[in-house]
């Protein structure tokens, strides 16, 4: 891996750094505006204290920290690659460019030493698993990767009290940020309760601290951190439009990889953008409090 110069001096300095995913970049942001607010997700990071290191694949090169030439590149070029995991020693043995899910982010990041990283949503249990068997392999990496997540739940469109049970049965231990209950992405609610909420970014840091005295730091932490109110997407607008997403998708026949793209672009032409706005607020406000809780951890 290439530690960009700045992320390499500050985790020899015990300093704060948080990792950020590059395919809400490559595959979730319209461009040109993609590459302004891959910006901004670093700048809300520096403003709480902390380095940021924007993880993807730069010529099969894993990168932790992105250069300017890197992330114009990624969020720019038409063919990135959206790569998990199980994709990683693909892309870079063929030399491509790849945009990192919160799987594949979360574990070059922990590979690395980073201890805190941030995103929009986790990816989870789909609707149809019973039939299809179609989970995220953000899950099964969190069961087994070091690492503190900060993310607004997981998106509607996915089954959001099987994605908390597998995170139980994964030993993936859920705090919610000034909430005792699980957000719902664009919603700062989904309307399922957690066992366990945080006031602040010191409580979070005390937390892991035990898990790494207690050796269970080896299985994710996720703090699930709601959308502000202010910036969630109206509740009938967004249950309006999942109910027609929903059945849009079935009337498609869309399966496998392409559902979260087909169902994320419905939204966004059916809210005529509210989705992305939100979107983009809940990613600055997740950026925003895991540099505070970097900072609270190294402090």
């Amino acid at each position: 891996m290439h530690l960009h110069p700045e992320v390499a001096s500050a985790l020899t300095a015990g300093a704060p750094v948080v990792a950020l995913e590059s395919t809400i970049i490559s595959h979730g942001l319209p461009r040109p505006d993609n590459y302004r607010i891959a910006r901004q997700i670093e700048q809300a990071v520096r403003d709480a204290g902390a380095v940021p290191a924007t993880v993807a694949i730069v010529h099969g090169e894993p990168r932790i920290g992105l250069d300017d030439e890197a992330l114009r590149a990624i969020a720019g070029t038409d063919d990135v690659a959206k790569v998990s995991v199980r994709d990683l020693a693909t892309v870079a043995a063929r030399g491509g460019l790849g945009a990192t899910t919160v799987a594949a982010t979360a574990h070059l990041a922990a590979r690395a030493g980073i201890a805190v990283f941030a995103t929009g949503g986790l990816g989870g249990v789909h609707r149809q698993a019973r039939e299809s068997w179609d989970e995220s392999a953000d899950l099964t990496t969190l069961a087994n990767t070091p690492i503190t997540v900060v993310c607004a739940g997981v998106k509607s469109i996915l089954d959001v009290p099987a994605t908390l049970e597998r995170l139980e049965t994964l030993n993936v231990a859920v705090l919610g940020y000034r909430t005792g209950s699980f957000p719902g992405f664009y919603l700062a609610d989904s309307g399922y309760p957690l066992d366990w909420r945080v006031e602040s970014a010191a409580e979070v840091a005390e937390v892991m601290r035990w898990r790494q005295r207690l050796g269970t730091d080896r299985h994710g932490l996720v703090v699930a951190n709601p959308i502000p109110a202010p910036d969630e997407l109206d509740r009938q607008l967004h249950d309006r439009t999942l109910a027609a997403a929903l059945a849009a998708l079935a009337e498609a026949g869309v399966h496998g990889k392409a559902i979260t793209p087909f169902l994320l672009d419905y939204f966004h032409r059916h809210t005529e953008g509210a989705s992305l706005t939100a979107n983009v607020r809940l990613v600055l406000n997740n950026a925003r409090l895991a540099g505070e809780i970097a900072a609270a951890f190294t402090g």
